[in-house]
């Protein structure tokens, strides 16, 4: 599996947080790297964007050598990059993508302009094999109000429009009992149904989840499948987390992992 997103200093997302998941759930990740970010569990200090170039050598050099079942796509920072992105994937012509929209993070710090999200919406959603918005970023995307589980399905459609083959809107930010997350394709629409865990530990829960998603994909799991077992997943991962940080702290990526004894 290829990823192509940020690297989050405190490792509970970006980059970090997808290596640990491809690789609990069975898969190998190589990386190609679009930022560096210093930041915590308490917010984003810094963010250093690397050269569209080497974005794109990074791409090519890896998919060259290991050409990868799936890939997973996260933090996009800019148009330069976007384009960067987009001409590597040309080239390698993987069918599998996953596009994570990152555009804010835990924190409230803006990772995206304003160019870059147009960009996003007219040139990449289309690549997209499965897209894997959150509520905010599906509310930017489609510019629509999401209130209930019907805007939802509503803004999937509208991503469909663009050219997303697949749509998975994570339903976290909706006041419910329950996590309602919506899958949906011109054919299906699917909500899956999670329990809520009262915690302050969900750093890092997008990347994880498209992530984990890819990584099923990459196995040869339907996309229906794919997210279902990701949002168990992650699901799993916000029940047992470590508690670290002194605001969004980190959620559990070795949750499917049994440690044999004699490591322990």
């Amino acid at each position: 599996m290829l990823i192509i997103a940020g690297s989050d200093s405190s490792g509970g997302a970006g980059i970090q947080a997808d290596i640990k998941t491809v690789t609990a759930l069975g898969s190998y990740a190589m990386t190609a790297i679009t930022a560096v970010t210093a930041q915590n569990t308490t917010g984003v200090k810094s963010i250093v964007g690397i050269n569209q170039k080497e974005i794109f050598n990074q791409i090519i050099f890896s998919s060259n050598d290991i050409k990868p079942d799936a890939i997973k796509i996260g933090m996009l920072h800019s148009s330069k990059v976007i384009m960067s992105v987009l001409k590597a994937l040309e080239i390698i012509k993987i069918k599998k993508i996953v596009l994570d929209p990152v555009m804010v993070a835990k924190g409230g710090t803006k990772l995206i302009d304003n160019k870059a999200i147009n960009l996003l919406k007219l040139k990449m959603i289309n690549k997209a094999f499965l897209i894997t918005p959150n509520i905010p970023e599906a509310e930017i995307l489609t510019k629509t109000q999401i209130l209930t589980i019907e805007d939802m399905i509503y803004a999937g459609n509208k991503l469909i429009e663009f050219g997303a083959e697949n749509v998975l809107i994570k339903g976290g930010h909706l006041k419910d009992k329950f996590v309602k997350d919506v899958f949906l394709n011109k054919k299906n629409i699917k909500v899956f149904s999670s329990n809520r865990y009262k915690t302050k530990n969900t750093h890092g829960t997008g990347c994880t989840l498209s992530s984990a998603i890819a990584s099923f994909l990459s196995c040869g799991k339907t996309v229906k499948k794919s997210c279902e077992l990701g949002i168990k997943y992650v699901n799993s991962a916000i029940k047992s987390n470590p508690n670290y940080g002194k605001g969004h702290g980190p959620i559990n990526h070795l949750n499917s992992v049994e440690i044999e004894k004699k490591f322990r």
